[in-house]
């Protein structure tokens, strides 16, 4: 995903990431989606990754929203971030108690200088909804 010179290369979700020697950052727990026992359930913690490649200066934000994409379940606060041309940088964003009330298809929101650049599916469910079958987008419609 591209805006005024910066490029979304990817977004990862983790349990944690931690800044290495070098430079380097190691992640934990990479996951896609959310699965327990019973909801609602409230994450601890977990990061959202993006990978950026491009040049100047940039506000971005990561948000999760609701399955009917109507309300913000978090976002993180506006991020500024400076690529030299050419360059390339890590952005983590940290969630602390996050709370997911229901199952359904939330929706992962990477936004730049204002602009959505991606979004994707966080589908989160239940140990019921898992062992009775149900598909995800059944989720999704059943909660909107």
């Amino acid at each position: 995903m591209t805006n005024d010179n910066l490029n979304l290369i990817y977004t990862l979700l983790c349990d944690d990431v931690r800044l290495e020697m070098g430079n380097k950052i190691s992640l934990m727990g990479v996951f896609q989606n959310i699965m327990v026992e019973k909801l609602p359930v409230s994450l601890i913690k977990f990061a959202v990754v993006n990978h950026w490649r491009g040049e100047g200066n940039h506000q971005t934000e990561v948000r999760i929203m609701s399955p009917d994409r109507e309300k913000l379940v978090v976002t993180s606060q506006p991020t500024g971030i400076q690529l030299a041309p050419g360059g390339f940088t890590d952005n983590v964003s940290f969630f602390v108690n996050v709370v997911f009330p229901q199952a359904g298809t939330y929706w992962v929101q990477t936004i730049a200088n204002k602009n959505l650049l991606e979004e994707f599916p966080l589908i989160v469910t239940d140990a019921l909804n898992a062992q009775n079958g149900t598909p995800p987008e059944e989720i999704s419609e059943r909660v909107n």
